[in-house]
């Protein structure tokens, strides 16, 4: 999507970042994800960031690093393999891009923290998880990681940040706010652009094709490369269409296996593996069930929901577009709720706070739970239109699980909000929050 059909400004991130590397990229957009990283500088002696591939997380390590080491250069790894203390050498932080290629490097780097005893020695950055996840359990104290996802509205320019989230966690209303002059469009045009910074300024159709090249390289190349699952790239493109179909839903793997059609249906055991393998190079983030004390006897649900990391992985699997989304509006409402759980992801993660979601076996339900690790919790419904009607089933609900959950976390419930795809901020009389999209914040 072009900057110009954006209804937002530069993202207020706060003030700017007190140390920004001699790397730092023209045109780089601040991130939230800079706290966490400053942070994790600070504390151990270095940090892994990762992350689907193309979220920006090079851009980002370039921020912070004063020297760096691509190791998907085929150089960088030769030098790697024969001397890896000269990749390893050089201005401290220094960037180890995309080290999943040379995951020896992982305990060299815990022994240099070690030997060097400071904080804020290495950046490693990477797109995948390394097949022997052995390499990375000895990290505890000297390396932190920090997950990096796409951008949020609001780092893309496309939110105002008034509502935040981080402020309805500590109890305080939100400001009232008029209609916001972003429409059903804007929205259906960044659910297809996505959070991706390459496609900042560019138009949809070019937008469009990059995101299809993504899909069709992760199915054809990223899980071989990446995790060595041997598989067929065609079956895997199907599964990948069967989970944008069912994006939203708690379908199980039975299910995708079966909704992924072909002439040879897919196994459930390769379905499984699959799915495993799209985790593994962070393309898809399923979103845990929440598990909370409650006082009737309803059964809850333990499914997880599935999710792309960005909504916009699943329209490109679909095949479709902006237009074709608004003329098919309940596709395009399970894509916004999985907009709208990418960034309350996003917002949440400086908050140190984890998304879920929630549903018992009565069908009461909430698109996202997101808690604090304080036990503070606020409860969202995701609605597509900003109507009474609308607004008005998805406040009872809320109101529902509010007086479900047992007196003893009741007491933690900071907020109820409901998120609209456009329309006003407001406070309901009885206190559940209204709130677009385009006006939340951390």
């Amino acid at each position: 999507m072009s900057e110009e059909a954006g209804f937002g400004g530069e993202p207020a991130l706060g003030g700017p970042l007190e140390r920004p590397g001699p790397l730092t990229m023209s045109g780089y957009r601040p991130r939230l994800v800079e706290s966490d990283i400053a942070n994790a500088l600070d504390r151990v002696g270095a940090v892994l960031i990762d992350g689907a591939r193309a979220c920006g997380k090079t851009w980002t390590g370039r921020r912070f690093a004063r020297s760096e080491a691509r190791l998907d250069d085929p150089a960088t790894m030769l030098l790697a393999e024969a001397a890896p203390e000269a990749v390893l050498a050089g201005g401290v932080p220094r960037l180890l891009d995309e080290w999943q290629h040379a995951p020896t490097l992982w305990n060299r780097v815990r022994r240099e923290c070690d030997d060097r005893a400071r904080p804020g020695q290495f950046i490693l950055t990477g797109s995948a998880t390394p097949a022997d996840d052995i390499t990375r359990h000895s990290g505890m104290g000297r390396i932190a990681r920090v997950r990096m996802r796409p951008m949020s509205l609001l780092e893309s320019g496309h939110s105002g940040g008034e509502v935040s989230i981080g402020a309805l966690l500590d109890g305080q209303a939100a400001a009232a706010l008029p209609r916001s002059g972003a429409t059903l469009s804007d929205v259906a045009s960044c659910i297809c652009a996505g959070g991706w910074p390459a496609n900042l300024g560019v138009s949809e159709a070019d937008a469009g094709r990059t995101i299809g090249d993504y899909v069709n390289e992760a199915a054809r190349v990223e899980v071989a490369d990446a995790v060595g699952v041997r598989h067929q790239p065609e079956a895997l493109l199907r599964l990948m269409r069967s989970v944008a179909r069912n994006v939203s839903t708690e379908a199980n793997v039975t299910g995708l296996a079966a909704d992924a059609g072909g002439e040879t249906p897919l196994a459930r055991g390769t379905a499984t593996a699959y799915l495993r393998a799209l985790e593994r190079i962070f393309v898809v983030e399923t979103l845990p069930a929440w598990s909370v004390q409650m006082r009737s006897r309803a059964t809850l649900r333990k499914t997880p929901k599935v999710h792309f990391v960005d909504p916009s992985l699943a329209t490109s699997a679909l095949r479709a577009t902006p237009r074709r989304l608004l003329a098919d509006p309940e596709t395009l409402g399970l894509l916004f709720e999985s907009l709208v759980v990418r960034d309350l992801r996003v917002y949440s993660q400086s908050q140190t706070g984890s998304v879920y979601h929630y549903r018992d076996n009565v069908g009461l339900e909430a698109d996202a739970i997101v808690e604090r690790n304080d036990g503070a919790w606020l409860a969202v419904e995701a609605k597509l239109s900003p109507s009474p009607k609308s607004v008005d089933t998805a406040a009872a609900s809320l109101l529902r699980l509010r007086d479900k959950v047992a007196q003893r976390r009741a007491a933690d419930l900071t907020a109820l909000l409901v998120v609209t795809s456009t329309g006003a901020a407001y406070r309901r009389k009885d206190g559940v929050q209204v709130a677009p999209i385009t006006a939340l914040g951390p």
